[in-house]
């Protein structure tokens, strides 16, 4: 058994968010372990952080398959005989569909990852924190989970977690875990920067979407799961924070005759 300070699990740290919250709760001094069905990225990423202290380990996981996450978490329990941070972070995307002509396979894919894989995971290590009486777990939502967006398994499964948490908080709560998520806006993970080269997606349009004059990086989605996960947050649970420079906010001024202020030039 290996003795550490502080144990963390990200799911889907391989990449994009997930890679920015593994990062974060690295620096901050975490044993993380990354899960990720990713496997080479995942040994890049543990490799290169591995260079200044030898603090990050990787394990292929299926969020999706109840049965390979629980195995994934009881030989973690059993290495370390602790747990401190889940970040439940594995998902994929989904493009804009109508409902009506929808691919099921996809949405149904889509539920699988996103929802069904956030239960999974928080379900077993969930236990495991509520045995040992401490831990905190972070979801990840987005901020389709405030209001309707065309992604007809994207938005309802996001919201569906929003949900998750909530609840999940309560039933942990007095075991001395508390649980909270985030909600991103557009963030510039390497799967969005492929649709900005690709011309897909303008930047500055994403840039302009919030209040901020601000583009979202991964590493600003782990800076709010480092806060929700320490003291500083030891009163907070059951909470869905949207990172997202203000972009809920200014939905509302986008059909105001007025529009969004903007600075003088």
């Amino acid at each position: 058994m290996s003795v550490v300070d502080k144990v963390a699990v990200v799911t889907g740290g391989a990449s994009g968010i997930g890679e920015g919250c593994v990062r974060k709760l690295w620096s901050l001094g975490y044993m993380v372990e990354i899960l990720d069905r990713q496997s080479e990225q995942a040994t890049r990423l543990a490799d290169e952080l591995n260079l200044s202290s030898n603090r990050v380990k990787c394990r292929y996981v299926d969020v999706a398959d109840s049965h390979h996450v629980e195995e994934r978490a009881q030989e973690i329990w059993n290495e370390y005989q602790r747990l401190d941070v889940l970040v439940t972070s594995a998902g994929i995307l989904e493009s804009s569909a109508n409902i009506l002509d929808m691919d099921l396979d996809a949405h149904d894919r889509v539920w699988q990852v996103n929802y069904h894989g956030t239960v999974h995971c928080a379900r077993s290590f969930g236990r495991l924190m509520r045995t040992a009486r401490c831990g905190s777990i972070v979801t990840v939502g987005s901020t389709t989970s405030f209001v309707a967006f065309p992604l007809p398994a994207y938005c309802p499964g996001k919201t569906a977690i929003r949900r998750f948490t909530e609840i999940l908080a309560v039933e942990l709560g007095r075991f001395g875990v508390r649980v909270n998520g985030v909600a991103p806006t557009y963030v510039i993970t390497p799967a969005m920067q492929a649709k900005i080269d690709a011309g897909e997606r303008d930047p500055e349009v994403l840039r302009n979407s919030g209040a901020l004059d601000l583009l979202v990086e991964p590493e600003h989605i782990g800076e709010a799961v480092a806060f929700l996960c320490s003291d500083a947050a030891s009163a907070i649970t059951g909470v869905m924070l949207p990172v997202d420079a203000g972009f809920n906010a200014t939905i509302p001024y986008r059909t105001y005759a007025g529009g969004v202020p903007w600075r003088d030039e």
